[in-house]
Order: structure tokens, then C-alpha cells, then sequence
């Protein structure tokens, strides 16, 4: 989110929260990417608040709860209000519960397992989900549009090309079983609570093979991911 809508963000959750019986004085900054991610206190609640996309953040919501109610490692929403996208003052804002951090280091082989988990319970649910290769044409039409990637020398933009149309026949060719992904289980959306590690931030959920995910995960927890495939040999 842009510097200049911070506050304005800002203002956009804590009000929100204060309309939904939820004292929130004071809200700190915890990530700012294309979200900003706040605490609020004192009510201890996670505000999530976006530009727009109202329809995408009820999506989240609703998946965040049926992954809940079935056991999958994933952060719930607030419990104290109902489970809803906010409109607020030309913002979205989503609010969920907030987890106190392990001190403990989240080791590779229970990252592996809360991931197994994850996916196991992602089998057990059927929503409309786009596939993991919308992402590779959307790549496409960046390095096929000047545009959009002014950057790019002419040699620069035939490889990448190239590569990504060789990307897209493997993966078809493959013909990999499919399933809901996290998208993004990086360690940047893995919460490692005091109870267990819980995945956050599914708006990034897709439909694909396995593999995709474990692409986002350090190479120490691929190890331990039991159904992870051998390399190939090369």
C-alpha cells in the first residue's frame, strides 16, 4: 500500500472495529505489501485492510472458515464480529485473530507437517478456484506488452517468452494431479504461534499440483514433505 494511504488505512480499520464493539486506540504496523496488516489494541485483533476488492477478501474469509471448521492450520477470523469483508471509507477490511509468536524456531519437519496438513484438509473442499497457470498468462501479457515492461531489451523479452511457453507445455504435458493450493506458503505467511504454525494471507489460493506450493517453501522443509517427488536427475 502506498505511503500517502497508510493513515488513511489506518483510520479505515480502527474505525471499523470500533463500530463492531472492538476498542482499538492504537494500531501497529505489522506488514505493508499490497495489504497492510495492523494490530489493533486494546482488543487484540488483526486488521487486514486492502484498496478494494471486496468480493476477493469475502473469498478469503469464507475459505478461512470452512478450512478452520475442518482443522487446517489456518488463521481463523475475529470470533467477535461476524465473518465479513468491511467496506470503510473507500477500503476493504477483513479482521481476524491474533496469535502470540512462539519463541521457539519453527522447525523444517513441523513446517513440512503443518503444510501436509493444509493440503490434506485443501482436498476436502470444493470452491472455484482459478489454476496455478492464469499466473504464467499473466506473466505473459507483461512481457508481451511494452507497457507494461518497458524495461525489457527485445532479446530479454523473446527469452522470457520462450521460456514461459516452454513452462506452460511442461506443465501440460505432465499432466501433474491437481488440487486447492495456498498459492504462497512461504515462510512470510506462516504464523509460528505457541500452539502450532498456521498458514495466513489465502488470497493467493490456486489450483494446481502440490509441487507449486512446495516451490514457496525453504529446501529443508520440501525434504520433509512426504509426498514430495524425487528430482530428476540432471
Amino acid at each position: 500500500m502506498e505511503t500517502s494511504d497508510i493513515k488513511h488505512a489506518i483510520a479505515a480499520a480502527t474505525s471499523t472495529a470500533a463500530s463492531l464493539g472492538l476498542s482499538a486506540d492504537d494500531a501497529t504496523v505489522l506488514h505493508n505489501s499490497n495489504r497492510l496488516t495492523l494490530r489493533l489494541t486494546p482488543c487484540d485483533v488483526v486488521a487486514r485492510v486492502a484498496s478494494g476488492g471486496q468480493e476477493s477478501a469475502q473469498f478469503e474469509v469464507d475459505l478461512a472458515q470452512r478450512l478452520a471448521a475442518i482443522g487446517c492450520p489456518v488463521g481463523t477470523v475475529e470470533s467477535r464480529v461476524d465473518p465479513q469483508a468491511y467496506p470503510r471509507r473507500g477500503f476493504v477490511v477483513t479482521l481476524w485473530t491474533y496469535y502470540e509468536p512462539s519463541a521457539l524456531h519453527l522447525s523444517p519437519a513441523d513446517y513440512a507437517r503443518a503444510l501436509e496438513l493444509l493440503h490434506a484438509g485443501m482436498r476436502e473442499v470444493e470452491m472455484p478456484i482459478p489454476s496455478f497457470t492464469d499466473r504464467i498468462t499473466e506473466a505473459e501479457v507483461v512481457v508481451a506488452d511494452g507497457d507494461l515492461s518497458p524495461g525489457l531489451a527485445a532479446e530479454d523479452r523473446r527469452f522470457l517468452s520462450g521460456r514461459l511457453a516452454d513452462l506452460r507445455r511442461v506443465i501440460e504435458e505432465r499432466g501433474a494431479v491437481e488440487q486447492l493450493l495456498h498459492g504462497e506458503p512461504h515462510p512470510g505467511n506462516v504464523l509460528n504461534t505457541t500452539d502450532r504454525p498456521l498458514f495466513i494471507d489465502l488470497e493467493t489460493c490456486c489450483r494446481g499440483p502440490v509441487e507449486f506450493d512446495l516451490a514457496h517453501v525453504p529446501e529443508e522443509v520440501g525434504e520433509y514433505y512426504p509426498r514430495r517427488r524425487p528430482r530428476a536427475a540432471g
